[in-house]
């Protein structure tokens, strides 16, 4: 076991910002007026190696405001491109961001990554900062996506300043440090390959194998290309099969907001469902739901697609064809084996997928809460009337579900794990508490008048969901009708 460090004893790697001219820009960070430290997570202080101890060393105030620089650190912003909302746009890269390096823990390398850390020559006509809203909910929702075991990125601290920044309205500047095990986009393969640096987007591939697939490297570029690619379709329909059974609409599948190894990246307007509503529009600026809860599955698939173009020069149309044949099967598949998860059925069977499909569509017919009814089911065991069951669906649906649990008893009687075993499964597929957007609000609100207390309590309530929290019953509830669409924007 690798000794924990301290703060002092932390040092980066830099080899991202090696590789040189034609993948960003070296650049010192612009500092935050009087930063003050908001929060830091302790369970990514050990993802990284460093002791629990330095939670609350006031220096992370300033390396998260981008004052000070971690020993080692050579801060580069990344130059991408990618297609957003279906266009291409050659004009993107880290705008508010920098690479700040690697620190490398027991075996495994992770990126720090600061947000809101000043203008870059990629900022177009932004202000590069973040503000404290934007962050506390992408600091929130990586832990949450993490605790119902979806990757996702992370974050180490998050601070807050005196610094005004104009959005919709006048907000204060913040930043954190994310944390990922890469940082490379579908967008940086789009922007060697549009601009025909043929030879660095070969360099970009080696560099991601050399991490992620290290029996390819002795392979030649054209084999390297395909595994890599491979191993991003693959990656990629486990993770959007993640996110259809935990009801998390991304918001903005962009690909130059698409993680090369599948890690959910990018969390802007993102919602998790309260009623089950396929159609589901989280970003109030997606006017045609391109970006619908429902659209993700295939929006994905096309993000591949515009992927797999920009390997072309690398790969013959064959491959590439055969590589991307991989998703649907596999979206199914671990769409499939979460949702039998969440219906409690260890044993597969042919019917599972139509009883899951009957349930969803008796969820939006109601409509019904999501994440209450799969809790609820979770205790369920046969009886009748179903009153947990029944309390959270209209009445005029209660026909519906007897006939539905009708199937699901039948169902399991195919089963051979005793109910109290298949219950306590379930109680930790389904959670109870989850990153409801309201609560992100009130989160937020409680912030903005310096209480970081309510962030403190939920961070703990997404990191461990599936526990009962008594004291907290109050976070596990559905929101108001005011509260289930609350408008979320891009801006940060």
């Amino acid at each position: 076991m690798t000794t924990l460090k301290t703060l002092v004893q932390v040092k980066l790697h830099h080899h991202y910002a090696d590789l040189g001219e034609p993948f960003g820009t070296a650049l010192p960070p612009t500092p935050l007026q009087n930063p003050r430290l908001v929060h830091t997570n302790p369970a990514v202080l050990s993802l990284l190696g460093i002791d629990s101890a330095e939670a609350d060393n006031p220096q992370w105030a300033q390396i998260a405001s981008g004052a000070v620089l971690l020993s080692g650190s050579k801060p580069f912003a990344m130059k991408y491109t990618g297609h957003q909302f279906g266009s291409y746009n050659p004009d993107l890269g880290d705008g508010r961001a920098l690479l700040l390096g690697e620190i490398e823990h027991d075996g495994l390398r992770w990126d720090l990554h600061l947000k809101g850390a000043g203008q870059t020559p990629y900022s177009r006509f932004g202000d590069g900062r973040a503000v404290l809203r934007s962050t506390i909910r992408e600091y929130l929702a990586g832990e949450a996506l993490t605790a119902l075991g979806i990757r996702s990125t992370r974050a180490l601290c998050l601070v807050d300043s005196e610094e005004p920044v104009a959005r919709e309205k006048l907000e204060t500047g913040a930043a954190l440090i994310r944390v990922a095990r890469s940082h490379v986009r579908f967008g940086h393969f789009e922007y060697l390959f549009y601009t025909r640096q043929l030879e660095a987007q070969r360099k970009l591939v080696q560099f991601v194998c050399e991490q992620f697939l290290p029996d390819s490297t002795d392979s030649d570029a054209q084999a390297q290309a395909e595994a890599l690619l491979r191993f991003t379709v693959a990656r990629s329909a486990e993770l959007v099969a993640g996110w259809q059974s935990v009801g998390f609409a991304h918001g903005v599948l962009n690909t130059d907001n698409m993680s090369i190894i599948g890690d959910t990246f990018d969390f802007g307007p993102y919602g998790f469902l309260d009623d089950y509503e396929p159609g589901f529009i989280c970003n109030h600026s997606d006017h045609t739901g391109r970006y619908a809860f429902d659209a993700q599955p295939g929006v994905v698939l096309w993000n591949l697609n515009a992927l797999a173009h920009a390997f072309s020069a690398l790969l013959d149309t064959e491959t590439l064809k055969d590589c991307l044949g991989q998703y649907q099967p596999l979206l199914i598949e671990a769409y499939a084996e979460r949702m039998r998860a969440k219906l409690g059925l260890e044993i597969e069977d042919e019917g599972d997928q139509q009883l899951s499909a009957d349930l969803l569509q008796l969820l939006a017919d109601g409509p019904v809460d999501y994440t209450l009814f799969f809790r609820a089911l979770s205790r369920y065991c046969g009886e009748r009337p179903a009153s947990a069951l029944e309390a959270l669906v209209p009445p005029a649906q209660h026909p519906a579900l007897a006939h539905w649990l009708d199937h699901y008893d039948h169902r399991l009687q195919k089963e051979t794990r005793p109910s109290g075993l298949r219950s306590k499964a379930m109680l930790h597929t389904n959670p109870k508490f989850i990153l409801r957007n309201y609560l992100a609000q009130r989160v937020i609100e409680a912030a903005e008048q310096g209480d970081y207390q309510p962030l403190d309590d939920f961070l703990t309530l997404l990191q461990s969901p599936f526990d009962e929290h008594p004291e907290f019953e109050s976070w596990a509830a559905a929101p108001s009708e005011s509260g289930k669409h609350l408008p979320i924007s891009c801006s940060s």
